[in-house]
């Protein structure tokens, strides 16, 4: 069962969203230079589709709902994009901190997913080295394709 310990309305994760990012804990990822170790433990209050309901109707205005973390459980991050999609008019986003998206991983059920372990070194997705990505996910007749929209944060 997947957890979260906080939830924020922010501008900066998701270009063009005013997103309701969901800080998801136990996280296997554990890089060396996480910024919320916090998060590697198993803490928090369970993560349903109820809570998620609860959320989008105190939070109306927001465009997004972003996943931060779940890579315990994608499956159930699916699941929960999956509720998100199919009950709600905002877009879904998910942070994982793994190289590659998971093979659970849906990409109809959403609109940006965010890829990578953080590496000091290279820098989050503001720097110009980083080594994560930001993919929006386009829906079209053909299927699901990736844009990598990483440069979005960058200043030119």
């Amino acid at each position: 069962m997947l957890k979260y310990v906080e939830t924020k309305e922010v501008f900066a994760e998701i270009p063009d969203e005013i997103t309701l990012a969901i800080s998801i804990s136990g996280c296997p990822v554990r890089c060396k230079a996480c910024h919320s170790k916090y998060l590697w433990n198993d803490i928090g209050e369970p993560l349903t589709v109820e809570a998620l309901a609860l959320m989008a109707e105190k939070h109306r205005g927001v465009s997004c709902i972003c996943f931060m973390g779940g890579d315990n459980d994608p499956a159930e991050v699916n699941r929960l994009a999956a509720w998100v999609k199919g009950n709600t008019t905002i877009s879904t986003a998910w942070y994982s901190g793994r190289d590659e998206i998971s093979t659970e991983i849906e990409l109809q059920n959403f609109d940006y997913v965010k890829i990578g372990r953080y590496d000091e070194e290279a820098g989050p997705l503001n720097s110009g080295k980083t080594n994560q990505r930001l993919w929006r996910v386009n829906h079209d007749t053909d299927g699901h394709h990736l844009t990598d929209i990483t440069h979005r944060f960058w200043k030119h």
